[in-house]
């Protein structure tokens, strides 16, 4: 059976970690279903910038289904919307308790994890400008957290949407998988790419 993942999307979502998120896990042979998380049940999404995105079905429809990950984009009013959506919340902690991975990336983690104390423990970094939403002893200044203790995968913005990408194929798929997808990038120097 492959990998799966949900990515929700609300409006004000940043469309970069979203869409380089769901391109590379794509690449990596994983199943991306896209859920809209729009108060209105809207499928079209218009993210941060005004880039308009299609889900595939609204969060209430797919929420119960049994995906490895569900991944957060940051984008602050798309975070805010995630906050503010109990069956976000819900479906969340759901994938907490059930041992799946939570992804969350730039403001995703500190506006939506910590109030809702989903993780009172667990290493998360997020958007550098935003440090002060996450617990000073949980915050690590790095592009990309994994803590394994939690199954917590955390990265801090749209330049590090491609490493946050990566670490979930390398989790969900392997090393092997994350490299190829890696190699197939054309990455900046300093990008980890899974070669060793």
């Amino acid at each position: 059976m492959s990998a799966s993942a949900l990515v929700c999307l609300a409006p004000g979502s940043e469309e970069t970690e979203a869409v380089t998120t769901i391109d590379l896990l794509v690449r990596g042979g994983i199943a991306v279903t896209t859920a809209s998380v729009a108060s209105d049940g809207n499928l079209t999404v218009t993210c941060s910038r005004g880039v308009k995105l299609l889900a595939d079905a609204p969060l209430v429809q797919v929420a119960d289904g049994d995906y490895d990950v569900i991944v957060l984009p940051g984008g602050l009013k798309g975070a805010e919307a995630f906050r503010d959506s109990p069956l976000l919340v819900e479906t969340v902690r759901q994938f907490h308790l059930s041992g799946r991975i939570v992804a969350a990336i730039c403001a995703a983690a500190g506006t939506v994890l910590v109030p809702h104390d989903l993780f009172p423990i667990g290493n998360m970094t997020g958007y550098p400008g935003l440090k002060n939403t996450i617990p000073e002893e949980q915050w690590q200044d790095k592009r990309v957290v994994w803590d394994p203790r939690v199954n917590l995968l955390t990265s801090q913005g749209p330049g590090t949407a491609i490493d946050f990408a990566l670490k979930i194929i390398d989790l969900l798929v392997g090393r092997e998988k994350a490299h190829e997808v890696a190699s197939q990038l054309v990455m900046a120097a300093g990008i980890y790419n899974y070669y060793e």
